[in-house]
């Protein structure tokens, strides 16, 4: 595909992954197909229909939780980023050297990202609540994400709450 289709084909597939069921979702993803930017770029239908199977599991899940469920730009930043210290060292003696580097990676990165936001926010402070264990993000509506995985794996999550 090319760059000045992503856009676009992101923007046609928004129907797919927010369809109530599966049933609408292969409806979306039949009418994606037929459409200009489904002929001009075949290789995204067949991507979704090689992993159908394994996408359609998702959909079963409330709006509210699949917005937690989804990759976000920052774990796709932090993959980038570890992708990139492996690739630049090249060949490693053991196995305990590619974790003691990806280790030493993710900590390296939490201290950028921290910095960073302390930074941001040095002069007005947003949040009041206590410190997390893991510094981060707030998951926006995560009482109501939270709700729904009470209600869907009320024997994992009851016991914490």
């Amino acid at each position: 595909m090319s760059y000045s289709d992503r856009k676009a084909v992101a923007a046609a597939l928004k129907p797919v992954y927010t369809a109530a069921d599966a049933e609408a979702a292969r409806a979306e993803l039949d009418a994606f197909t037929t459409s200009e930017l489904g002929k001009k770029n075949p290789t995204v239908t067949r991507v979704f229909d090689r992993s159908w199977e394994q996408f359609t599991p998702f959909l079963a899940f409330a709006p509210e939780l699949r917005r937690v469920i989804y990759t976000t730009n920052a774990i796709e930043s932090l993959n980038y980023q570890l992708r990139k210290v492996i690739k630049t060292r090249g060949q490693f003696p053991n196995d305990a050297a590619v974790v003691k580097l990806l280790w030493l990676a993710i900590c390296n990165i939490e201290d950028k990202r921290a910095a960073e936001r302390a930074k941001k926010y040095a002069q007005k402070r947003c949040r009041t609540a206590p410190g997390r264990l893991v510094e981060g993000q707030v998951v926006t509506n995560w009482k109501k994400a939270l709700e729904q995985l009470s209600l869907v794996y009320p024997d994992r999550i009851e016991r914490y709450l």
